[in-house]
C-alpha cells in the first residue's frame, strides 16, 4: 500500500478551526474531498486543498504507485497547534489586554486503497450455492399466562 504525507506549517489560523474542516474530508476519496473543500465556506479550506494536492503529488512521485488517482483516499488529516504570537492591545484605564495570534500545522496523509480481487468459484462452491438453505427450527416456547 502506497502512502504519502504533506504538511503545511505555520498557517495563520487556530488548530481548532482547521480541525473542523479536516473532519469533513477524513476518510473520503481525494476527488470527493477536493470537491467538498471547494464548496466549504471557510477560509482555511483553500490552504487544506493546497496541502491535499501536495500529498497527491507526493504519492505520484513514488515508484510503487499504480497511477490510478481514483483509488487514493485520505487516511489521516489533522491540525496541530503551532507557535503563538503574543501581542498587546490597549485597554481602558491604562491597562493592556493580551492578544494571542495562533498558528497551526496542517497534515494530510493520502493512501491507496487495495485492489479488490474477485474470488474464483470452485466446483464445491457451485454445489453449495445450488442447494437451498434450510431454516432452523426454533424451540417451542412455554406460555405461562394462559391457565384454564
Amino acid at each position: 500500500m502506497v502512502e504519502a504525507i504533506a504538511t503545511a506549517r505555520g498557517i495563520r489560523t487556530s488548530a481548532q478551526k482547521a480541525g473542523l474542516v479536516l473532519e469533513l474530508i477524513r476518510g473520503k476519496n481525494v476527488n470527493q474531498a477536493l470537491a467538498t473543500l471547494q464548496f466549504t465556506r471557510k477560509m482555511i479550506a483553500r490552504d487544506i486543498a493546497k496541502v491535499l494536492r501536495s500529498a497527491v503529488a507526493n504519492v505520484q512521485q513514488q515508484e510503487a504507485f499504480s497511477g490510478d488517482i481514483d483509488r487514493l483516499y485520505i487516511s489521516a488529516a489533522y491540525a496541530n497547534q503551532g507557535p503563538s504570537a503574543k501581542r498587546v492591545r490597549p485597554a481602558p484605564m491604562g491597562r493592556a489586554y493580551r492578544v494571542v495570534k495562533r498558528t497551526a500545522h496542517l497534515t494530510v496523509q493520502v493512501a491507496e486503497r487495495p485492489m479488490k480481487i474477485a474470488k474464483v468459484a470452485t466446483e464445491g462452491d457451485a454445489a453449495a450455492a445450488s442447494k437451498p438453505a434450510r431454516a432452523k427450527k426454533s424451540p417451542a416456547r412455554k406460555t405461562a399466562g394462559a391457565k384454564a
